[in-house]
């Protein structure tokens, strides 16, 4: 009777992580190159926290026993060192705020840290105007931070653009907020 207890009692135990994982199940409410709206991501993919930037487990990893430590040279790494990795805009608008040229001279200081590393500026709309116009304004976004970079000291051969228009929105709903949080770029460690 007693060996029945002990198999019960480990039996019970082996099951509990089982258990957890099934009563996990996570919404896939991603955009199309994979990453995950509000869950957590694979590794050089985020996560959308309510501030917009961008959180999860995409350069992170348990270094010197300290679980969810920034490891060199990352996407999380550059989203740490810089205060993001997204640099948000007004409607219609390329113009860099005061707020987003500070994320991009934390940007350009790391990226000067890591001479071997290049970036994608990957520019976003929201979803109002036509996939032309959006496309476009993308594309000015993209060069505005690009330009902004190169005028504080960052080779321009390490960066390249590429715009998404309103195709991978960060946040998927309509009214401002989930298009004030559309409305940017994302700096993309290659």
């Amino acid at each position: 009777m007693r060996i029945c207890q002990n198999y019960s009692s480990l039996l019970m135990i082996a099951l509990i992580p089982l258990v957890l994982t099934a009563c996990s199940s996570k919404k896939d409410l991603g955009d199309s190159d994979g990453m995950t709206i509000g869950q957590p991501a694979d590794l050089n993919q985020g996560t959308v926290v309510g501030d917009g930037t961008m959180g999860g487990d995409y350069g992170t990893s348990s270094v010197g026993g300290v679980e969810g430590s920034t490891l060199p040279g990352t996407q999380a790494d550059l989203a740490a060192q810089a205060g993001s990795d997204l640099i948000f805009f007004e409607t219609n608008s390329q113009t860099l705020t005061s707020q987003a040229r500070t994320v991009v001279e934390g940007q350009a200081r790391w990226l000067n840290t890591y001479p071997n590393l290049n970036i994608t500026i990957e520019g976003h709309a929201d979803e109002r105007g036509t996939r032309e116009y959006n496309i476009a304004l993308g594309d000015r976004r993209g060069n505005a931070v690009k330009n902004y970079m190169i005028a504080v000291g960052v080779d321009p051969s390490r960066i390249s653009t590429i715009s998404y228009g309103k195709e991978q929105p960060l946040v998927v709903g309509d009214g401002y907020q989930s298009w004030s949080q559309n409305r940017r770029t994302r700096t993309r460690v290659n």
